[in-house]
């Protein structure tokens, strides 16, 4: 239902040339098209940083909100559009920094959203210093200790399966047919929903590269890996060996959280009509007791 030609965003990329996203904003029209909703139903919510960036380069419904913040709105905009397919476009740095505990709640809430996390393992956006998501030792460009990073990376994946996550895939920006299936599945399912996103920063990060990330991964459904047994998505969500699993980790089906609140059964809370005096009683009665 929508074409390619209404996706053309309003502004100028501004990304660096060979940047990893470029391949997830392709995925992502890819996406929309094949989802086969009303172009009105997409909405993107992005936090800070270059992968922030995109809803500015892509003609959908958008929110660029603040530094690690993006879930929280997203979960608002969830709960007050049941109707509409809600996706979070956040970074390592914006998601498993600043906006960590965010995400380890939505996940326990199994919030009705898809979380597509551009993970670069660096700060890009501030030239390079490393992220959350940095392997120990990492020595980056503006900020290198002898030593590099000296503690372990955040484990997405594990901690949004751990934490009740009902979707987790993890997908490579050099793999759009990969990336595109996950996307539109993330989107589909009914639930909290995150693909972590391998995506080299081509100017920053100079280790992990997209020779190493083309090396360096394998498709888990290859090795017919069960989606539906929690502990072993676990296991292979913290895989760090020679060669790092792609594709989808786990997947199980759960009441998500809107289902379980006092809003109209359709899901349209924006539609129900409140009375100004009635709002003011009530906060003025909180106040004066």
């Amino acid at each position: 239902m929508i074409e390619k030609s209404q996706l053309e965003g309003p502004q100028k990329v501004t990304w660096c040339k060979g940047c990893g996203n470029f391949g997830i904003l392709a995925a992502l029209k890819k996406m929309a098209i094949q989802l086969e909703v009303p172009h009105e139903e997409l909405v993107l919510v992005s936090g800070i940083g270059c992968s922030g960036k995109l809803p500015h380069y892509i003609n959908l419904n958008s929110f660029h909100t603040l530094h690690g913040r993006p879930i929280p709105i997203a979960t608002g905009v969830h709960a007050t559009n049941g109707d509409l397919k809600v996706i979070v476009i956040t970074g390592d740095g914006d998601c498993l920094g600043e906006g960590l505990g965010h995400y380890l709640h939505a996940a326990r809430r199994n919030v009705n959203l898809a979380v597509f996390i551009h993970n670069n393992g660096v700060n890009g956006l501030t030239k390079g210093q490393f992220s959350p998501a940095s392997p120990r030792g990492y020595v980056s460009k503006t900020s290198p200790p002898p030593t590099g990073a000296p503690m372990d990376p955040v484990e997405p994946l594990a901690l949004a399966i751990a934490n009740g996550a009902t979707y987790a895939a993890r997908g490579f920006s050099g793999d759009l047919p990969m990336l595109v299936e996950l996307m539109v599945q993330a989107v589909q399912h009914e639930g909290f929903a995150v693909i972590d996103i391998f995506q080299p920063c081509v100017t920053w990060n100079r280790q992990l590269t997209w020779k190493y990330y083309n090396e360096h991964t394998y498709s888990l459904q290859q090795e017919e890996h069960d989606v539906t047994d929690k502990m072993a998505a676990i296991s292979k969500a913290l895989e760090d060996g020679e060669k790092i699993p792609i594709g989808l980790f786990y997947k199980t089906e759960k009441q998500h959280l809107t289902k379980g609140l006092a809003i109209p059964t359709d899901g349209k809370l924006r539609d129900k009509k409140n009375d100004p005096e009635k709002v003011q009683k009530l906060i003025d009665r909180l106040v004066l007791e």
